[in-house]
């Protein structure tokens, strides 16, 4: 008998969020044990077509999509002008920047709505 679509969804994504753990809690031991684990939680996410939050979106490079363990393969930095945060990939150099937004632009952007 087959099992409904969305026990399976539900499955693959308790599934992701324990092998995406398990690789950041065993990264600075074993990088290549995580970097295994990340690939396999990697595939389920793509063969069910689960959506991450954010904070475990970026735990993945989006160049050569592999697991980013800042001190170990990625550098982070903060820039200045504009607020942002710099994750740079040390496997294939790819730079993802994401903007922050101040407490000035969200106060104006709530007055516009």
């Amino acid at each position: 008998m087959r099992v409904p679509r969305a026990q399976q969804k539900a499955l693959a994504r308790s599934r992701v969020k324990i092998l995406l753990a398990k690789a950041v809690e065993t990264a600075k031991e074993d990088p290549e044990l995580a970097q295994r684990q990340a690939a396999i939680a990697r595939r389920i996410i793509l063969r069910y077509n689960i959506r991450l939050p954010y904070s475990e979106k970026r735990l993945f490079c989006h160049g050569c999509k592999r697991l980013l363990i800042p001190g170990v393969n990625a550098r982070v930095r903060l820039g200045h002008r504009p607020k942002a945060v710099k994750i740079t990939c040390l496997e294939c150099g790819h730079i993802y920047r994401k903007i922050l937004s101040t407490g000035k632009d969200v106060a104006i952007a709530v007055d516009r709505r």
